[in-house]
């Protein structure tokens, strides 16, 4: 009986391990194919990098991961401009102005890089900054985030932000063990702040990273025109 729960045991790792190793060719296929088709049909008008909480004690990978590979496509001639995208939702700093000034600190020119500060999803992000390139006049738009959250948007994007093309991060081309500079908060520091904790239920959250938030706009947007 226990060599046979043992074997079990031993093939449920097994299975795992074989599911883990596909998914994770399956998802360097992708990238490498999103990565050879934005080398190809370069350079768009801006990309959109979606934010993640700043605290300001310690820079997390994720946000780290974003704005080397945003800095990446700068550097490498993908994109002429850069729009980093979030609210203070979940800690007092505003994401999309705290991650501008990180990739300033790096040597993207400033006058090439943008916050969009509304959004507290990553559907939000999407759609918002969307909307605020095209209102810059640019119309060639990438988003560049990580490869999870890119499939997770790509349904979402079609319907709502049509024309936007996914860079996925090809983690191979960005230095993750260089540190991110540290920075003057002043500017992106929000006084009383309230966390989106405090102020949605989980489900509320939930419908808002589903795209709630947008799908009520574009709504109220098609009955003001009818």
């Amino acid at each position: 009986m226990l060599k046979k729960l043992l074997r079990i045991v031993l093939y449920l790792h097994l299975f795992v391990a074989l599911a883990l190793l596909l998914t994770y060719c399956s998802v360097r296929k992708s990238v490498l194919k999103s990565y050879d088709h934005a080398k190809k049909t370069r350079p768009y008008d801006v990309v959109i990098v979606p934010g993640i909480p700043y605290e300001k004690s310690e820079t997390s990978m994720v946000m780290k991961m974003r704005i080397q590979w945003a800095k990446h496509l700068y550097d490498s001639g993908f994109t002429r401009n850069i729009i980093f995208s979030g609210s203070a939702v979940y800690s007092p700093f505003v994401e999309g102005i705290a991650m501008k000034v990180i990739a300033d600190s790096l040597g993207i020119p400033v006058q090439h890089t943008f916050s969009e500060t509304r959004a507290e999803h990553s559907t939000e992000n999407v759609y918002y900054s969307w909307k605020m390139a095209k209102e810059m006049g640019f119309t060639k738009i990438a988003l560049a985030t990580d490869p999870f959250q890119a499939a997770m948007l790509k349904r979402f994007i079609k319907k709502y932000c049509p024309g936007v093309t996914s860079i996925p991060v090809y983690i191979e081309k960005i230095d993750m063990d260089k540190p991110l500079p540290a920075i003057d908060t002043i500017s992106c520091y929000v006084t009383n702040f309230v966390s989106i904790k405090e102020r949605e239920t989980f489900w509320q959250r939930l419908r808002g990273t589903r795209g709630k938030r947008v799908v009520d706009e574009v709504g109220r947007q098609q009955d003001s025109s009818d």
